[in-house]
């Protein structure tokens, strides 16, 4: 599964958008039951929390992906995100205050579905948003230069290596969609009735915006890939095998941490167990 992390500088255009995985649905199900009970032992292990970040351009199955992969989970162990446009209280805090105070506690599993990342994507596609933050330094969208976006990967470098850091362990996907698979899907949702909901015009002008928005992926992936913040290239073009390939990278990484064990029982209650048994029977 490493094939798919990101260790050195990757052109998207060269990369690859479809893996299909044989039996993927099958695979799928056999992997994410023992991501649940990983799952049970990180919460009650206690020591870690997990940051699953989701990137995509639109209809790149991100709802999907969470709803299959994350089914065997305990609901009180995982809490979604989905971060839209920020909110006039949002907008009057720094633009990574609404991501710190939704990360997760120790033992549970938090995932972005768009992610602080969206502040050098579809900001950098469209600056003129940058002057919604209201920032000192900012002025006009003239003032929005290289080095501002320098400074902005620096944070969110920064940001990651923190909690990092403290115990949040940071896997980071980039479901990397064709733009011909995105215009077949599109398409779908326009066909389909039950799917014409989640159809906007907008997304005709951002896929308008396609090779803008691949070179600001390009940059922001080869600048954030760290050793304890890695990003991975999942070819997204086949749904089922982009779930697979997700669960599949998550379980493995997070098994290798042989610390990550259940709390053994206090030397007192271990010792009387067979009495706590016994008085139970006797009731």
């Amino acid at each position: 599964m490493n094939d798919y992390k990101v260790t050195s500088n990757i052109s998207l255009k060269n990369s690859q958008t479809k893996a299909v995985i044989d039996n993927a649905d099958k695979e799928l199900k056999k992997v994410r039951k023992q991501l649940g009970k990983l799952q049970d032992t990180i919460y009650a292990h206690g020591k870690y929390a997990v940051l699953v970040c989701l990137q995509g351009m639109d209809t790149a199955g991100k709802d999907s992906l969470i709803r299959e992969v994350f089914k065997d989970f305990n609901a009180r162990g995982v809490v979604v995100h989905s971060f839209k446009v920020p909110t006039e209280l949002e907008l009057k805090h720094d633009y990574l205050w609404r991501h710190y105070i939704a990360l997760p506690a120790r033992g549970k599993f938090g995932v972005f579905n768009r992610t602080h990342y969206e502040n050098v994507l579809v900001t950098r596609v469209h600056p003129g948003y940058i002057m919604g933050e209201n920032i000192p330094s900012v002025n006009s969208v003239s003032d929005i230069d290289d080095a501002f976006w320098d400074k902005r990967f620096e944070q969110i470098n920064n940001f990651e290596k923190h909690i990092s850091e403290n115990g949040t362990l940071i896997f980071k996907f980039f479901l990397n969609l064709s733009k011909e698979e995105q215009k077949n899907r599109l398409l779908r949702r326009l066909r389909k009735q039950e799917k014409n909901w989640k159809f906007s015009p907008g997304d005709l002008k951002e896929r308008k915006l396609w090779d803008k928005y691949q070179t600001c992926y390009e940059d922001a992936i080869n600048r954030t890939s760290k050793p304890h913040a890695p990003w991975y290239a999942i070819p997204a073009d086949d749904k089922p095998s982009a779930r697979y390939l997700v669960a599949k990278i998550m379980f493995d990484a997070l098994s290798a941490y042989t610390d990550i064990k259940e709390p053994e029982l206090d030397d007192d209650i271990k010792a009387n167990i067979e009495l706590y048994k016994q008085q139970l029977n006797n009731e």
